[in-house]
């Protein structure tokens, strides 16, 4: 399976941000998809995941700021993000968990100046 991610960029604070996830399978088949994000000099981290039923979770530091959706019709994952603060400055990786293997995309990345 390959994860196409885009969206990242540079945006101030308190701006917003949409990125996408395309996979190369159908997006009903997968399990989750999630989004986790690097920052610089820190280990990566779990930022928002949606299973195939639709039921999401998020990390605390981005509840209520994030929101991780599906399109089926457009086989896109996104990650809708607003009130961005320069500690979300990282690169976002989509991630799917497929037939009990796990894929990547390449990351994107965002930068949020204060």
């Amino acid at each position: 399976v390959q994860l196409q991610a885009s969206g990242g960029g540079l945006v101030q604070a308190g701006g917003s941000l949409r990125l996408s996830c395309v996979p190369s399978v159908r997006i009903f088949s997968i399990a989750g998809m999630y989004w986790y994000r690097q920052a610089p000099g820190k280990q990566r981290e779990l930022v928002a995941g949606i299973t195939a039923g639709g039921s999401t979770n998020y990390a605390d530091s981005v509840k209520d700021r994030f929101t991780i959706s599906r399109d089926n019709a457009k086989n896109t994952v996104y990650l809708s993000m607003n009130s961005l603060k320069p500690e979300d400055t990282a690169v976002y990786y989509c991630h799917a968990y497929y037939r009990s293997l796990s894929y990547w995309g390449q990351g994107t990345l965002v930068t949020v100046s204060s």
